[in-house]
């Protein structure tokens, strides 16, 4: 399935113009991209970026109007968690890394003995991702940094990001053309921004590159290498979902508020499967991301080295979850909060359908929701003026219905 062409390409003319015109940074609004471009050079000067490269690195390039729209629209924050959730630890992901375990089982084996990180969280972080490297992002990272730079979104952060990707670029670990990643300038089977990279990667397998973009020993590898700098714990768990009891007021205890796992359990907040912790003296924090009526978990040191990979608490709740499933264990006990934007498999396979008789959308409607049906939904909102996060909604289903 895909997004019909010619609709896509209007809509992303429409909202190139939006960006040139009112996503300029502050002070320079009559300033053309070109212009910033030009203006930035001193800074890529100073950190030691060479005229050569900085100019086969912006040549023909122009802002990408989807990154501003994805800045603003990440699943990991704006979306309640169990619909996050929902989506990033699905039966076929599962599956999958399932089956990547048993495929490089050799490889993790002599991975884990070096870094000490477990290889189910490798394999999570990679499924989590790039989907096992299927969906590694196929934006140009210097494109993607200087639209943000220069449209003053997440500025600071793109301009450091920016730098970093230019000198990735200057060493020659990877070609202007292969030197794509995702709307953020993550790169990779697993998603390192430039900063990262420079600082952690690792040439695993001894080829003489770091390469992240096509070498899962390379890849799972740089990953254990940050994982370790970012203290993680050989041998502990990131957490456990845990037992809340009855009038326990989970809204007064603070996400700061560190207790021995002993000292939760005397609280009575003990393991949902029923299981004793391993070690009643570590130190865990409560997190109840959908209050009383969801999950709760008890997270520990891993769970903190994940956040470092990606500060959105429900990403490590993803990655750690995960990791459980790949390890075998079962969904969590309590499920999430039900809501609207929850759809059943007739519906999702109506709201396909749909989509497929407004010329959004190509090929079987079977109530999979894949990367084709979230561009599709997303061209809708486009076209009808709505946020644009892809998800496919009962709203979104409501209103394709009236429209027949």
């Amino acid at each position: 399935m895909r997004i019909a062409s010619d609709i896509k390409a209007l809509i992303g003319l429409a909202l190139l113009v939006m960006v040139l015109v009112a996503g300029a940074p502050a002070g320079a609004s009559a300033a053309t991209f070109a212009q910033w471009v030009e203006q930035f050079w001193p800074t890529a000067r100073a950190a030691g970026i060479t005229r050569d490269t900085y100019d086969r690195a912006f040549k023909g390039v122009t802002p990408d109007p989807e990154v501003i729209e994805s800045a603003n629209f990440q699943p990991e924050y704006v979306k309640p968690i169990g619909e996050y959730m929902d989506r990033v630890v699905s039966d076929k992901r599962i599956a999958m890394g399932q089956q990547k375990l048993v495929e490089n089982k050799a490889l993790l084996d002599a991975i884990e003995a070096r870094y000490g990180v477990d290889r189910h969280i490798l394999v999570a972080i990679w499924g989590v991702e790039s989907n096992y490297g299927t969906q590694p992002g196929d934006k140009n990272v210097i494109r993607s940094l200087a639209t943000l730079a220069y449209s003053g979104t997440k500025a600071t952060y793109a301009r450091q990001q920016l730098i970093a990707a230019l000198k990735i670029l200057q060493r020659g670990d990877v070609t202007l053309e292969a030197m794509n990643g995702s709307w953020a300038g993550a790169m990779g089977h697993t998603q390192f921004i430039p900063t990262t990279y420079n600082s952690f990667a690792v040439d695993y397998d001894g080829d003489g590159k770091r390469d992240i973009w096509n070498d899962v020993p390379d890849s799972l590898a740089s990953t254990a290498s940050y994982l370790k700098v970012s203290k993680w714990r050989p041998g502990e768990s990131w957490g456990y979902e845990v037992e809340v009891p009855k009038g326990f007021k989970v809204a007064s205890v603070s996400e700061s508020t560190v207790k021995a796992l002993g000292d939760w359990q005397k609280l009575g907040i003990v393991r949902a499967s029923g299981a004793a912790y391993p070690r009643a003296t570590d130190k865990a924090t409560l997190f109840a991301p959908a209050g009383a009526n969801g999950p709760a978990f008890l997270v520990l040191n891993n769970f903190r080295s994940i956040l470092h990979y990606n500060t959105a608490k429900s990403y490590a709740l993803a990655v750690g979850h995960l990791a459980d499933r790949l390890r075998g264990d079962g969904p969590f006990v309590h499920p999430w909060p039900t809501d609207e934007n929850h759809l059943a498999l007739d519906q999702r396979v109506e709201l396909q359908r749909l989509l497929v008789t407004k010329g959004l959308l190509t090929g079987d409607a079977d109530g999979v929701i894949g990367p084709a049906t979230l561009q599709a939904v997303k061209a809708y909102q486009r076209a009808k003026g709505l946020p644009v996060d892809g998800f496919p909604s009962l709203t979104i289903l409501e209103l394709l219905r009236k429209e027949g």
